[in-house]
Protein backbone atom coordinates (compact mmCIF):
# COMPACT_ATOMS: atom_id res chain seq x y z
CA UNK A 1 0.00 0.00 0.00
CA UNK A 2 1.84 3.52 -0.94
CA UNK A 3 1.69 5.69 2.26
CA UNK A 4 2.66 9.78 1.18
CA UNK A 5 5.16 11.31 2.64
CA UNK A 6 3.05 13.04 5.16
CA UNK A 7 1.94 9.39 6.39
CA UNK A 8 5.66 7.81 6.46
CA UNK A 9 6.60 6.99 9.91
CA UNK A 10 9.27 9.98 11.04
CA UNK A 11 12.40 9.35 11.44
CA UNK A 12 13.38 8.72 15.11
CA UNK A 13 16.23 11.19 16.36
CA UNK A 14 19.33 9.15 18.04
CA UNK A 15 21.23 10.92 20.78
CA UNK A 16 24.83 12.42 20.21
CA UNK A 17 27.52 11.58 22.49
CA UNK A 18 28.99 14.94 23.48
CA UNK A 19 32.06 15.29 21.40
CA UNK A 20 35.17 15.64 24.05
CA UNK A 21 37.99 17.99 23.54
CA UNK A 22 41.76 16.95 21.81
CA UNK A 23 43.42 17.80 24.33
CA UNK A 24 40.95 15.92 27.28
CA UNK A 25 41.62 12.58 24.68
CA UNK A 26 45.40 13.14 25.55
CA UNK A 27 45.25 13.77 29.31
CA UNK A 28 43.16 10.46 29.58
CA UNK A 29 45.71 8.61 27.08
CA UNK A 30 48.26 9.65 29.16
CA UNK A 31 46.65 8.47 32.67
CA UNK A 32 45.67 5.22 31.44
CA UNK A 33 48.87 4.56 30.40
CA UNK A 34 50.45 5.96 33.44
CA UNK A 35 48.42 3.52 35.91
CA UNK A 36 49.11 0.60 33.92
CA UNK A 37 53.11 1.14 34.24
CA UNK A 38 52.63 1.22 37.72
CA UNK A 39 50.72 -1.68 37.95
CA UNK A 40 53.37 -3.39 36.12
CA UNK A 41 55.84 -1.85 37.57
CA UNK A 42 54.06 -2.76 41.42
CA UNK A 43 53.47 -6.45 39.96
CA UNK A 44 56.96 -7.22 37.83
CA UNK A 45 60.75 -6.09 39.01
CA UNK A 46 62.95 -6.53 35.99
CA UNK A 47 66.25 -8.95 36.82
CA UNK A 48 69.50 -8.91 35.15
CA UNK A 49 71.74 -11.98 35.07
CA UNK A 50 75.35 -12.03 36.93
CA UNK A 51 77.89 -14.25 36.68
CA UNK A 52 77.65 -18.65 35.51
CA UNK A 53 76.14 -20.02 38.39
CA UNK A 54 72.54 -20.69 36.01
CA UNK A 55 74.37 -22.11 33.06
CA UNK A 56 73.32 -23.39 30.53
CA UNK A 57 69.69 -21.58 31.34
CA UNK A 58 70.78 -18.19 31.59
CA UNK A 59 73.92 -16.32 30.50
CA UNK A 60 75.54 -13.29 31.87
CA UNK A 61 73.22 -10.24 30.65
CA UNK A 62 70.28 -12.31 30.39
CA UNK A 63 67.22 -9.68 31.22
CA UNK A 64 64.06 -11.00 33.05
CA UNK A 65 60.60 -9.97 33.97
CA UNK A 66 60.02 -11.59 37.46
CA UNK A 67 56.77 -11.55 39.12
CA UNK A 68 56.07 -10.59 42.41
CA UNK A 69 52.77 -11.46 42.21
CA UNK A 70 52.38 -15.38 42.04
CA UNK A 71 53.46 -16.23 45.60
CA UNK A 72 50.71 -14.26 46.94
CA UNK A 73 48.44 -16.39 45.67
CA UNK A 74 50.47 -19.36 45.45
CA UNK A 75 54.02 -21.07 46.92
CA UNK A 76 57.13 -21.73 44.71
CA UNK A 77 56.82 -25.47 43.32
CA UNK A 78 59.79 -27.54 42.47
CA UNK A 79 61.74 -26.74 39.25
CA UNK A 80 60.66 -22.90 39.09
CA UNK A 81 63.42 -20.34 39.25
CA UNK A 82 63.18 -17.67 41.95
CA UNK A 83 65.05 -14.52 42.31
CA UNK A 84 65.91 -14.26 46.36
CA UNK A 85 67.62 -12.20 48.63
CA UNK A 86 70.29 -14.96 49.96
CA UNK A 87 70.43 -15.79 53.81
CA UNK A 88 73.15 -13.54 55.29
CA UNK A 89 72.66 -10.96 52.91
CA UNK A 90 72.10 -7.62 53.61
CA UNK A 91 68.67 -6.15 51.86
CA UNK A 92 70.58 -3.93 49.45
CA UNK A 93 73.14 -6.56 48.35
CA UNK A 94 72.16 -7.82 44.92
CA UNK A 95 69.53 -10.90 44.40
CA UNK A 96 70.40 -14.56 43.75
CA UNK A 97 69.21 -16.59 40.98
CA UNK A 98 68.51 -20.23 41.34
CA UNK A 99 66.05 -23.55 40.98
CA UNK A 100 63.85 -24.22 43.20
CA UNK A 101 65.00 -27.95 44.38
CA UNK A 102 63.38 -28.80 48.04
CA UNK A 103 59.93 -27.73 49.06
CA UNK A 104 59.05 -27.33 53.29
CA UNK A 105 59.11 -30.46 55.15
CA UNK A 106 61.47 -32.32 52.40
CA UNK A 107 64.85 -33.69 53.00
CA UNK A 108 67.33 -33.21 50.41
CA UNK A 109 70.51 -35.32 50.40
CA UNK A 110 73.64 -35.14 48.29
CA UNK A 111 75.13 -38.57 47.80
CA UNK A 112 78.02 -39.61 45.27
CA UNK A 113 77.83 -36.03 43.95
CA UNK A 114 74.02 -37.09 42.81
CA UNK A 115 70.80 -35.15 44.41
CA UNK A 116 68.11 -36.93 46.34
CA UNK A 117 65.10 -35.76 47.40
CA UNK A 118 63.39 -38.05 50.32
CA UNK A 119 65.44 -40.49 49.22
CA UNK A 120 64.47 -40.51 45.44
CA UNK A 121 67.02 -39.60 43.05
CA UNK A 122 66.51 -36.39 41.25
CA UNK A 123 66.71 -36.23 37.34
CA UNK A 124 68.39 -32.86 35.73
CA UNK A 125 69.20 -32.85 32.60
CA UNK A 126 69.06 -29.27 32.94
CA UNK A 127 72.84 -28.97 34.76
CA UNK A 128 75.90 -27.23 32.70
CA UNK A 129 77.60 -30.69 33.97
CA UNK A 130 78.49 -33.07 37.00
CA UNK A 131 79.04 -31.91 40.19
CA UNK A 132 82.77 -32.45 41.10
CA UNK A 133 83.25 -33.87 44.16
CA UNK A 134 84.66 -31.00 45.68
CA UNK A 135 81.59 -29.14 45.14
CA UNK A 136 78.72 -32.02 45.72
CA UNK A 137 79.96 -33.40 49.24
CA UNK A 138 77.55 -36.05 50.80
CA UNK A 139 75.34 -33.79 53.16
CA UNK A 140 72.01 -34.11 54.23
CA UNK A 141 69.59 -30.60 55.33
CA UNK A 142 65.87 -31.20 55.94
CA UNK A 143 63.74 -28.10 55.53
CA UNK A 144 61.05 -27.08 58.28
CA UNK A 145 58.02 -24.98 57.07
CA UNK A 146 58.17 -22.20 54.46
CA UNK A 147 61.71 -23.55 53.62
CA UNK A 148 63.14 -23.99 50.55
CA UNK A 149 66.31 -25.26 49.10
CA UNK A 150 67.68 -24.12 46.06
CA UNK A 151 70.61 -24.79 43.18
CA UNK A 152 72.33 -23.01 40.64
CA UNK A 153 71.98 -25.55 37.23
CA UNK A 154 76.04 -24.60 36.92
CA UNK A 155 76.72 -27.04 40.16
CA UNK A 156 80.57 -25.98 40.06
CA UNK A 157 80.12 -22.67 39.71
CA UNK A 158 77.53 -21.46 42.11
CA UNK A 159 76.71 -20.52 45.58
CA UNK A 160 73.59 -21.70 46.92
CA UNK A 161 71.85 -24.14 49.50
CA UNK A 162 74.85 -26.14 50.00
CA UNK A 163 76.78 -23.24 50.94
CA UNK A 164 74.12 -20.74 53.04
CA UNK A 165 70.88 -23.28 53.76
CA UNK A 166 67.51 -23.33 53.26
CA UNK A 167 65.63 -19.84 51.71
CA UNK A 168 62.76 -18.65 53.69
CA UNK A 169 59.62 -17.69 51.71
CA UNK A 170 59.91 -13.46 52.86
CA UNK A 171 63.21 -13.72 51.23
CA UNK A 172 61.85 -15.02 47.69
CA UNK A 173 61.26 -11.78 45.54
CA UNK A 174 59.27 -13.56 42.99
CA UNK A 175 59.54 -16.43 40.14
CA UNK A 176 61.51 -15.25 37.13
CA UNK A 177 59.02 -15.93 33.96
CA UNK A 178 59.50 -14.25 30.88
CA UNK A 179 63.58 -13.44 29.20
CA UNK A 180 63.20 -10.53 26.77
CA UNK A 181 66.95 -9.85 26.35
CA UNK A 182 68.65 -10.99 24.27
CA UNK A 183 66.10 -10.85 21.61
CA UNK A 184 67.07 -14.40 19.94
CA UNK A 185 65.96 -16.11 23.35
CA UNK A 186 63.09 -14.43 24.02
CA UNK A 187 60.21 -16.89 25.81
CA UNK A 188 58.87 -17.91 29.42
CA UNK A 189 61.14 -19.67 31.32
CA UNK A 190 58.95 -20.94 34.08
CA UNK A 191 59.90 -24.20 34.51
CA UNK A 192 62.28 -23.69 31.44
CA UNK A 193 64.15 -27.34 30.87
CA UNK A 194 62.41 -28.86 34.38
CA UNK A 195 61.29 -32.72 33.18
CA UNK A 196 57.47 -33.28 33.65
CA UNK A 197 58.52 -36.51 35.94
CA UNK A 198 61.78 -34.65 38.46
CA UNK A 199 63.00 -38.08 39.59
CA UNK A 200 65.17 -40.99 37.68
CA UNK A 201 62.48 -43.92 37.54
Amino acid sequence: MYESPAQATPELARPRLRPRGFGREILETVVLIVAIYALVNLATVRFSVEGPSMQPTFHTDDVLVVSRVNYMFGLPQRGEIVIFNAPGNAPDEPPYIKRVIGLPGETVEIRDTKVFVNGRELYEPYINEPCDAARCRDNSWTLGEGEYFVMGDNRNHSSDSRAFGAVKLERIIGEALVRYWPPQHWGLVSHINFPVNPFVQ
